[in-house]
């Protein structure tokens, strides 16, 4: 069969037996390396996602909610599904979400609220965004504080803030640490107003035995991380606490170390 040349012949080489065997090496071991690697196990590793049938048992935890707004306590259910279980891989991923309670003044926006947040649970991916969407909710009728001196603006707020404390128990959301000098600045601090309101309280004592009449210090117990603050205490717009006390002319947070003075 003859073939025409349209272009200039620039160069040639005869191919020899022994490059025709250097080639079919080469062939031979790439087709080699391509079937080991089908052979090697692949990770079957199940992500999230809302082909996922619900299994007959969850691992739930319910959270108890007692607000000012209702008479009866809201309670908290969140399930989990356990992927890879027994494997490297094996994580807890939220799968549904349902709110209980006597009062049935809310019950259909409750009841609508929960089953988005439980399509969006069995949607996959992060998850961890519906946390600050409900934490930004305000009530225009104003807020609360919950046990601890934290301030809710609203009670979508605080489910969020059960949402977001559920997520940091089972790995979905790591907290921050605090670094070891903060925790230093705020024990630091903690001990200075205890300090103080003891040395007002010992004053009062001998006043009291002269017949004088003076206001008593209040009486602060500050204890563990913060769990409780002097009643007088305002609201730190850094950590939503109520922890918030005047220390030599300057606002000090006892919660977070906050201070406004730098």
């Amino acid at each position: 069969m003859a073939v025409k040349i349209e272009k200039k012949i620039k160069g040639y080489s005869v191919v020899s037996l022994e490059d025709k065997t250097k080639e079919a090496a080469k062939a031979s071991a790439a087709a080699s390396a391509a079937a080991k690697a089908d052979e090697l196990p692949v990770a079957d590793v199940i992500q999230m996602h809302e082909r996922i049938e619900r299994p007959e048992i969850l691992i739930g935890s319910t959270y108890k909610i007692k607000s000012p707004l209702f008479e009866h306590a809201l309670y908290v259910t969140i399930n989990d599904i356990v992927l890879n279980a027994g494997t490297e891989h094996e994580s807890r991923r939220p799968f549904e979400i349902f709110i209980n309670s006597k009062n049935m003044d809310h019950f259909q926006w409750i009841v609508a609220l929960t089953r988005i947040m439980s399509a969006v649970f069995r949607k996959g991916g992060d998850v961890t965004f519906l946390v600050d969407e409900m934490k930004a909710v305000f009530d225009p009728r104003g807020g609360y504080f919950k046990a601890g001196g934290v301030y809710m603006p609203s009670l979508v707020a605080e489910m969020g803030a059960i949402v977001e404390d559920h997520l940091k128990s089972i790995g979905m959301i790591h907290d921050p640490e605090m670094s070891d000098a903060q925790r230093a600045l705020i024990a630091e601090k903690r001990a200075a107003y205890e300090q103080r309101g003891s040395k007002k309280n010992s004053e009062v004592i001998p006043a009291a035995s002269l017949g004088a009449v003076e206001p008593r210090s209040e009486d602060v117990a500050v204890t563990g991380e913060g769990a409780s603050f002097p009643p007088t205490a305002t609201l730190c717009h850094k950590c939503s606490t109520k922890a918030l006390v005047l220390m030599d002319g300057c606002a000090t947070c006892l919660n977070c170390g906050y201070s406004k003075c730098g």
